[in-house]
């Protein structure tokens, strides 16, 4: 375990709480003088605690040994404020309408932050019909791909998996979208607004 909760994150948490060191240590079931062992870094809580202690904090085991706190103010559950955690071991995609702790194979992972396309990263959005074309101008070789492509509108996430040697292109139904982001295994998340009207000739 690379990562380890420290005597200082216990202290916050437990002033946020408004909870004394007695009152922590009856939840525990360990002396008050085992907390201050803790708080001031002359000791560690046991392994065996870590569950316990999350849970009078109200927090995850993870966010408590990373000293991260989580919380999901995306109560309206609005799918453009969607975020994307890649593993950068198995390439696994993981979506969420907030903030969460999220792992893959033991490495905690962070929301990948999307950048506005670039002369590397162009795109064409097309409108056909009900439905935007999406085709992105890149590499598509074993070694340097676009893996997947996203269509993100207020109520809902349209997401097709590309792979290399295969095309860059994707089709979303329109259904509001505003939206379109892509992930090259290289350079990390792209997004870029659809124009309202975009190819919109007809109407």
């Amino acid at each position: 375990m690379n990562q380890y909760i420290t005597g200082a994150a216990i202290r916050e948490l437990r002033q946020q709480k408004n909870m004394t060191q007695l009152q922590l240590a009856q939840l525990l079931s360990v002396s008050d003088k085992t907390i201050s062992k803790w708080e001031t870094g002359k000791g560690y809580p046991d392994i065996t605690l870590l569950e316990p202690i999350a849970k009078a904090f109200g927090v995850s085991v993870t966010e408590l040994i990373s000293g991260n706190r989580i919380s999901n103010r995306n109560v309206s559950a609005n799918m453009m404020r969607s975020l994307f955690y890649v593993c950068p071991v198995c390439g696994n995609v993981i979506h969420t309408m907030g903030e969460a702790v999220v792992q893959c194979h033991g490495i905690q992972l962070l929301p990948a932050e999307p950048e506005p396309t670039d002369e590397h990263h162009m795109i064409l959005i097309e409108r056909s019909e009900d439905e935007y074309y999406v085709r992105i101008d890149h590499d598509m070789t074993k070694a340097h791909y676009i893996s997947f492509a996203a269509a993100v509108s207020p109520d809902r996430m349209q997401m097709v998996r590309l792979y290399p040697e295969g095309n860059a292109e994707a089709r979303f139904r329109i259904s509001g979208v505003k939206r379109i982001l892509f992930w090259c295994n290289r350079d990390g998340l792209f997004s870029m607004d659809v124009v309202k009207g975009i190819d919109d000739r007809d109407r």
